[in-house]
């Protein structure tokens, strides 16, 4: 079995190739930037760091990738998941210094997260970047990426945007940072989490087994 790990410009890709080997149990995982990878592999993963624009002109902006990801995601319905960024790209458009068309996998947009400085968490007030680790909570049946995973579980997030999903149904996880915030959101064959679970420790490794033992 390959993973696919689909490298464009975003950074973040070592971290995330080691957490997806360490759970992969021999796997082969492979960070590419050929859309010809994607066909042979079996999972596919879109990470991202940075500013959705970016990132989505650096997605863009290799050859053959985006038709690889639609032939290999909605055609063939390979298991995909995407995270931070990589989560915000499956949105329709993000609004991040602008308006920026995403892949429009799942309805909705991504927008800053308002949190005023009145608001309170702990001790501390809420600030943007919305950075740490955060509970999990989840508004619906858990999702099978989430299995064995309890509500209350701590994720690690670094983000300033949100997912604004257009159907709540679509919502797998939230977090709980000045009222609801988009955690996870997923149909069919497509997954994605706002957290990153290569920094997660022993809950993103969990999801990562979860998600490649899942057969949507």
């Amino acid at each position: 079995m390959t993973i696919a790990i689909v490298d464009y410009g975003s950074g973040n890709l070592h971290s995330a190739a080691k957490a997806f080997a360490r759970a992969g149990a021999g796997r082969e995982v492979l960070v590419t930037s050929r859309a010809d990878d994607i066909a042979r592999a079996e999972h596919i993963v879109l990470p991202g760091v940075g500013a959705f624009g970016d990132c989505a002109a650096g997605l863009k902006a290799l050859p053959g990738m985006i038709e690889a990801l639609e032939e290999n995601v909605i055609a063939r319905g390979k298991p995909f998941l995407g995270t931070c960024v990589g989560m915000q790209l499956m949105a329709v458009r993000g609004l991040e210094h602008g308006s920026h068309e995403g892949l429009g996998w799942i309805e909705g947009e991504v927008r800053v997260i308002e949190c005023e400085g009145q608001k309170w968490f702990g001790d501390l007030s809420l600030r943007v970047p919305h950075m740490g680790w955060n509970e999990l909570s989840f508004p619906g049946p858990a999702h099978a990426i989430f299995a064995g995973i309890e509500a209350g579980a701590h994720a690690y997030f670094v983000h300033s945007y949100r997912f604004a999903a257009g159907d709540p149904a679509l919502v797998l996880a939230e977090v709980d940072y000045g009222g609801p915030v988009t955690a996870a959101v997923g149909r069919d064959n497509m997954v994605g989490t706002q957290f990153h679970p290569e920094k997660s420790q022993s809950v993103g490794l969990a999801l990562i087994a979860n998600f490649l033992a899942w057969r949507p």
